[in-house]
């Protein structure tokens, strides 16, 4: 990837939570947020979609109504913007929080338009609320702003080290791919991104590399570092 000029970056909730398996762990969010004040001073533009599973999944609600579920997770995603900005902003570097879902007095409202004015005024941009709707993921929401603001590539950082055939975590033979088209990620139905958010990346032609989270694998990864699998 030559060094791109804006990107999203699409953080699971699980990631920020490391090994605890709920919350926060804060030593590692700052080590996040480390890697974003050197990308900020390259001059790279970043926006964020950061789910809600350190807290809640839709999946979690068993019986419950699925849009309740959905609005429930969509909810875990604010409190989790709200925290990555915080920490961001400790380092001087200005954030705006947008959300999907009006709530005023915690985050402001998405348009497009403000989103591209406060990226180019050098603003890091976290989106939260997902979609705004439920039955649709966080990372269709990451694949539709990406889309809005013009996004030379979606970063997916996830717990593991790219997209395999099958689970790795249940299959030690599990093969990786260090490259993979869209329509043959959708027709071998792999799961590392969901089929709604690769048909919008595919239609709107955002290339999105899967990679492991760690201490400075974003940052290695805007550098062109090979790593990972890239769906393009």
């Amino acid at each position: 990837m030559n060094k791109p000029k804006r990107i999203l970056l699409k953080l699971s909730g699980e990631a920020l939570s490391k090994d605890l398996g709920f919350g926060y762990d804060w030593n590692f969010v700052e080590k996040v947020v480390d890697q974003l004040e050197s990308l900020h001073k390259d001059g790279v533009q970043i926006g964020f979609v950061v789910g809600g599973g350190n807290f809640w999944r839709g999946r979690q609600g068993g019986g419950m109504d699925r849009s309740t579920a959905d609005y429930m997770g969509m909810l875990a995603t604010v409190m989790n913007g709200l925290a990555l900005s915080d920490a961001i902003r400790a380092r001087g570097i200005p954030c705006k929080v947008l959300s999907s879902i009006q709530m005023d007095r915690v985050a402001e409202f998405f348009t497009k338009d403000k989103a591209v004015k406060y990226l180019e005024e050098g603003n890091v941009l976290i989106f939260v609320g997902g979609t705004g709707s439920p039955y649709f993921s966080t990372d269709s929401g990451a694949a539709l702003r990406a889309a809005e603001i013009g996004a030379d590539a979606i970063l997916l950082a996830k717990n593991v080290d790219g997209v395999y055939d099958s689970d790795p975590k249940t299959n030690p033979s599990a093969k990786k791919f260090d490259e993979i088209s869209f329509i043959d990620f959708v027709k071998l139905g792999l799961k590392a991104m969901d089929t709604t958010a690769v048909t919008l990346c595919m239609e709107n032609n955002i290339p999105v590399l899967c990679f492991m989270l760690d201490e400075s694998s974003i940052l290695r990864a805007v550098r062109g570092e090979k790593m990972g699998t890239w769906i393009r």
